[in-house]
C-alpha cells in the first residue's frame, strides 16, 4: 500500500524576462503614454482627461447659456459662426435681427460679453474722466447717447422712456446718437428717424419710441404715434443732404461707418459706445431701471418736483427689443 504522507509535487516554470524584452516593454508603455498625451486622453498627472469640445459644441452651449439665461423671455437668439481665434472662440450671434458677437473659453466654461485686443492702441478723447459731482440745476438736462438697434442702447431706452413721461415737462431730456454706425444701413436710417421725429415733432417722439423698442417696426409706429409722414420724410432727406450720411456709410470703408449728427456732442462728452448717460453736463454710470433713472435725474434738481415721490419699475430692462417692464431684478449691462 502507498504511503498516504506522501504528495506530489507540482512545479511551475516561469518564463525569465530578459533585459531587452523589459526595455521593449517599457519602450511601448512609454510610447501609448506620450501618444495619449498627444490626443488630449492623457496627462503627465497620470489622469484621463477627456478630449475639449469642439468649436461647434461650444457655440451651442453658448446659445443654450444665452437664450436660458440672458434675453427676453418667449424670445431666442441663433447661432450665427464661430471662429476659432487661437485662445478663444469668437462667436456671432443673431437677435432679433441684430448680429452680437460674444466670446467664450474654449473649454466652453466661461462667456465673455466684449473682448479687447490689447495689442491694438486705443484712441483715447481729449476729455478726462475723472469722477465727478452732478450740479444741482432748476432744469436738469439729461442725454442718452445710444444707436437704435444696439440691444443695450434698447436697454436703457426701455428704462428711460418712463421717466420722459414722467418727468419731460420738468426737466430737458433727450435721445442723442454715437457717431458711428455698428448694425448696418437699417441702424443709420432709424437714427435719422428718431433725431427727426425728436427735433419736429417732439410730442409725438415718445410715444414713437415707446413702441420702436417693444417691436422695432418703425412703419408701424409711425403710424399709432401719428407722425406726419410727409414732414418726417423731408427732415430726413434734409438731415441726410446737410450730414452727408448715407454717402459716408456707402464710402467710408470703415468697419464702423461714421455718424456725425451729434459729433461735437460725442466729443465734448467722450462718448465712447451706447448707452452712455450724461446727466447736468457729467458722464455717469446708472442701473437700467426706470426707477434708478428717475432717482439719478431728480438728485440733479435744485428743488426736486412732486412727480420724483412717484415711484417707478426697480426692474433692469432686458436688452434687446421687447415688452418695457419686462425685465428682471438684475440683467446685463453691456455696451455696444
Amino acid at each position: 500500500m502507498a504511503d498516504e504522507s506522501s504528495a506530489k509535487t507540482i512545479r511551475i516554470k516561469i518564463p525569465s524576462i530578459s533585459k531587452i524584452n523589459i526595455w521593449r516593454i517599457l519602450t511601448i508603455v512609454f510610447a501609448l503614454i506620450i501618444l495619449l498625451q498627444l490626443l488630449g486622453f492623457f496627462n503627465l498627472t497620470g489622469l484621463v482627461v477627456l478630449p475639449s469640445p469642439s468649436a461647434q459644441q461650444v457655440g451651442e452651449k453658448v446659445i443654450n447659456y444665452i437664450n436660458q439665461n440672458l434675453v427676453q423671455a418667449g424670445t431666442n437668439a441663433s447661432l450665427v459662426s464661430v471662429s476659432d481665434k487661437g485662445s478663444f472662440y469668437e462667436i456671432v450671434t443673431s437677435y432679433q435681427g441684430n448680429r452680437i458677437t460674444v466670446y467664450a473659453s474654449k473649454d466652453g466654461n466661461y462667456l465673455f460679453l466684449q473682448a479687447f485686443d490689447m495689442s491694438q492702441k486705443v484712441e483715447r478723447r481729449e476729455t478726462e474722466e475723472k469722477p465727478q459731482q452732478v450740479p444741482k440745476k432748476d432744469r436738469p438736462e439729461a442725454r442718452v447717447f445710444v444707436m437704435s438697434y444696439c440691444p443695450y442702447g434698447l436697454q436703457f431706452l426701455k428704462a428711460y422712456i418712463p421717466v420722459i413721461e414722467l418727468l419731460g415737462n420738468k426737466a430737458d431730456l433727450y435721445v442723442n446718437f454715437v457717431d458711428y454706425i455698428m448694425h448696418g444701413e437699417k441702424e443709420m436710417i432709424e437714427n435719422t428717424r428718431m433725431f427727426c421725429i425728436q427735433k419736429e415733432q417732439k410730442d409725438k417722439f415718445t410715444s414713437y419710441l415707446r413702441c420702436f423698442v417693444q417691436s422695432g417696426d418703425s412703419e408701424k409706429c409711425v403710424s399709432e404715434a401719428k407722425v406726419d409722414k410727409t414732414k418726417l420724410e423731408a427732415c430726413m432727406q434734409a438731415t441726410d443732404k446737410q450730414y452727408n450720411l448715407t454717402a459716408l456709410f456707402k464710402e467710408s470703408g470703415a468697419t464702423f461707418p461714421p455718424y456725425p449728427i451729434d459729433s461735437e456732442l460725442n466729443d465734448k462728452y467722450g462718448v465712447r459706445g451706447s448707452p452712455t448717460f450724461v446727466l447736468n453736463g457729467v458722464t455717469i454710470s446708472v442701473n437700467r431701471a426706470a426707477e434708478s433713472i428717475k432717482q439719478a435725474i431728480c438728485s440733479a434738481f435744485t428743488n426736486p418736483p412732486a412727480e420724483c415721490s412717484q415711484t417707478l419699475s426697480t426692474s433692469t430692462e432686458s436688452p434687446g427689443f421687447g415688452a418695457i417692464g419686462s425685465g428682471t431684478t438684475s440683467g446685463a449691462s453691456g455696451q455696444c
